[in-house]
């Protein structure tokens, strides 16, 4: 088979890029290959190619920024416009599109913590907007005889690429602070899914691969938690001694309200590991 993936030089992508090319001819390009938002050439590239399936890890996900006006446009050129785009390329070119989206587009409640994947998304801040606009667009195109897989997603961790622009995780973030104090904060609130990318990137595979019917999936390691509950989780594995300090959302100073119930349901795959199995083997290969 025939794959393209979109962003592989990410922190997902790159992983992507390991589990399918053992098995499949892998065409993968990021920034530096070309500009993915000139549809021309993403067509002519697409064309000359010719695959069965295009996966896209591409996406604009600095939460707080796109609270911004110029944020805010970038992340609808990424996270709306381009989905729309390769949709459209896929119809036309007859492929598989494959797109990534996040649990940021739910806001649930204490006495709704969860979401399965036909549930209706309500995002309460403009990143999980976009992210929302862009299954819409693709959405719609089913009717013209588009085949895709959204799988949803949250948390993601794991090894770095060798990108520089990619995002740290946040286990990278708390034990780059724990190298220089010996306290620390963390919001206990936000529950969701960590998510551990071999991990993801292995069950995307045996999805598209095994090629069930189209639709949204969703994909995380299993244990919903906070992000004070699984910071204690990762000094308890790491076996480091650091006094953490649990804070409200409120606490930070960020611009955007994160959801403090997003848990994606997996009620259509096999459920993935619990995502404290998927840490402990995470802090085996970096400590």
């Amino acid at each position: 088979m025939k794959i393209v993936i979109l962003g592989a030089r990410g922190n997902l992508g790159s992983q992507l890029d390991l589990v399918f090319k053992t098995d499949h001819e892998v065409f993968s390009f990021d920034r530096e290959d070309f500009d993915v938002l000139d549809s021309d050439y993403l067509e002519q590239v697409l064309t000359e190619i010719r695959p069965n399936l295009v996966v896209n890890t591409v996406a604009y996900n600095q939460v707080d920024n796109c609270e911004n006006k110029e944020g805010y446009e970038l992340a609808l050129i990424l996270n709306r416009d381009l989905p729309a785009t390769l949709g459209k390329l896929a119809i036309k070119l007859n492929f598989i599109l494959a797109h990534y989206s996040t649990d940021y587009v739910f806001s649930g409640l204490e006495s709704r913590p969860s979401f399965s994947e036909n549930d209706t998304p309500n995002p309460i801040n403009k990143y999980g907007e976009s992210k929302f606009l862009g299954e819409i667009e693709l959405k719609k195109l089913e009717s013209r005889g588009l085949q895709y897989y959204l799988i949803r997603t949250s948390k993601l961790f794991g090894p770095n690429s060798d990108n520089p622009l990619a995002k740290p995780s946040f286990f990278d973030t708390m034990l780059k602070l724990a190298a220089t104090k010996d306290s620390l904060m963390a919001v206990n609130e936000e529950l969701s899914c960590f998510t551990y990318t071999p991990d993801l990137a292995s069950a995307s595979a045996r999805l598209l691969i095994a090629r069930p019917a189209p639709g949204i999936y969703h994909l995380i390691n299993e244990g919903a938690v906070t992000w004070f509950e699984g910071a204690n989780e990762l000094f308890k594995i790491a076996k480091k001694e650091i006094k953490l300090r649990p804070i409200r959302s409120e606490d930070l100073a960020r611009l955007a309200r994160r959801p403090k119930f997003s848990v994606l349901e997996n009620n259509k795959l096999k459920k993935m590991r619990p995502y404290k199995e998927a840490l402990k083997d995470y802090l085996r290969i970096i400590l």
